[in-house]
């Protein structure tokens, strides 16, 4: 495979085209720059990606990235202790930071209900979910989930396990096509998502 590439480069390409979202192409690209930088700056890229891998977990409380044992979001006594929004990944939580409309809490529930991706309610932050939702401040669940049908699935089956719960439970309104992404979504759009919310 990529014969034609002295094999250094070649693996480097193959390794490059393991990126989600990267084709032949911009691996190629990606591999021709990062030869063209100094010794320095490439050392200065492992040592970044070494780095995060070693250091980055996930907060024990939300699950979102963190360097320590709870994320700076769920240090922060500023926050609305009222509102808990249910994001599908960090980055997802990422894309509504951004928008700076919401101000409460999170929990990322590392996925979405997938059965043909053999993923069920057991692989995902449910009972942990679950457990935040002793909190007796909390007046207020938001599903910012994608609307597919990994989205709607895993909406639902909250839906359900929170219905014995006296708490109100929203799911934000969506001008995004659907099957599309909360991060590809730009912070207007994510906005009035979120100012748009629906009880579920």
């Amino acid at each position: 495979m990529m014969s034609y590439y002295t094999q250094p480069l070649a693996r480097l390409i193959e390794e490059f085209q393991k990126l989600p979202g990267v084709g032949p192409k911009s691996a190629q690209r990606i591999a021709f720059h990062i030869i063209r930088q100094s010794n320095t700056a490439v050392e200065q890229f492992a040592s970044a990606l070494i780095d995060a891998k070693e250091k980055v977990n996930f907060c024990e409380q939300c699950f979102n990235h963190s360097t320590t044992p709870l994320c700076e979001i769920c240090l922060d006594k500023d926050r609305q202790t009222s509102q808990l929004c249910v994001v599908a990944e960090p980055k997802d939580l990422y894309a509504l930071e951004r928008t700076h409309e919401y101000r409460g809490f999170y929990h990322v529930l590392q996925g979405l209900i997938s059965p043909l991706e053999g993923i069920g309610p057991d692989d995902l932050k449910l009972r942990a979910l679950l457990r935040r939702l002793e909190d007796t401040t909390l007046t207020e669940v938001i599903l910012a989930l994608p609307p597919s049908v990994e989205g709607d699935t895993t909406s639902l089956y909250i839906a359900r396990l929170l219905k014995p719960i006296e708490i109100k439970l929203t799911r934000i309104a969506f001008g995004l096509p659907v099957g599309s992404e909360l991060e590809y979504a730009d912070s207007v759009t994510l906005s009035r998502a979120m100012q748009g919310r629906q009880a579920v």
